[in-house]
């Protein structure tokens, strides 16, 4: 199955794994609505929408751009609506976007527990409530959330209890709606890596430069993510997906190629 004509919404699309996932559909022809916030170039953060559009339709996509902060409704809306009147419909979402602050209870501002509860869990509801009505109407639809099995051992939380509990809202979405769409045949799933990703949220949050060096590259994502969106919805929903598991039981021998460094040892990502 090919992602070919297919439409894709993805949030968070101007960087790291979003924009991975966005590459490798745009290289089957693939139609790819980026909605994130970073309109104009960031001093820290690499990419705006608008060079994202242009790295899609260089790959061989048809992108459209849109300047959305997910945790608003009226903006979420809008760029639904552009997204369907553009390309048709929409068959695919991609809740990508997130935010984190990893610290202990006693040392998290309000602001930032509001904000990974609004981005994560809200804006992942949010996005899936408003491109359901596209889904719906698709073959073959898929939402896939970027977003940790589900485990209720005490570790996953003690460290960062506002951040561990806005990531698992993105995987209880995907463990609900996955069994409340399971008879339309829209496809819920959930995909963390296994390791550290290189992405901007490592080199500025977790480690820096020599951080990354331990990671592997987001295309691990983003072709673990391709074969979970090209299996047949029906048949393939309510899944806690992890990267090197999902590439092993596709036939990938060689994970090497995903290394920053293959000379460093890899950091093992959380939840997993």
């Amino acid at each position: 199955m090919s992602l070919n004509k297919k439409t894709l919404f993805i949030t968070g699309a101007s960087r790291g794994i979003g924009k991975a996932i966005a590459l490798r559909a745009a290289k089957d022809g693939a139609n790819v609505v980026v909605a994130a916030k970073t309109d104009q170039p960031h001093p820290r953060l690499p990419g705006t929408v608008h060079s994202a559009i242009e790295d899609i339709e260089a790959a061989g996509g048809q992108g459209l751009g849109c300047i959305v902060d997910i945790r608003f409704e009226e903006q979420v809306e809008d760029a639904v609506q552009q997204a369907a009147e553009k390309f048709g419909g929409i068959d695919i979402l991609v809740n990508n976007a997130s935010a984190i602050f990893l610290a202990g209870t006693q040392e998290t501002p309000m602001k930032r527990y509001d904000l990974m509860h609004q981005v994560n869990i809200r804006g992942t509801y949010l996005c899936s409530q408003k491109c359901l009505p596209h889904l719906l109407q698709a073959d073959n639809p898929h939402v896939l959330n970027i977003s940790p099995p589900l485990n209720m051992n005490p570790q996953w939380f003690a460290g960062h209890v506002a951040y561990t509990m806005a990531k698992y809202g993105m995987s209880e979405c995907v463990l609900g709606m996955a069994e409340e769409f399971r008879q339309s045949g829209v496809a819920f799933n959930a995909l963390w890596p296994k390791t550290a990703i290189a992405t901007a949220a490592v080199e500025n949050l977790l480690g820096g430069p020599e951080a990354v060096k331990c990671c592997r590259k987001p295309e691990i994502m983003a072709d673990a993510a391709y074969w979970i969106l090209t299996q047949e919805s029906r048949s393939c929903t309510g899944n806690f997906f992890v990267d090197e598991d999902v590439l092993k039981n596709a036939g990938v021998t060689d994970l090497d190629v995903y290394a920053v460094d293959p000379t460093k040892s890899l950091m093992p990502d959380f939840f997993v």
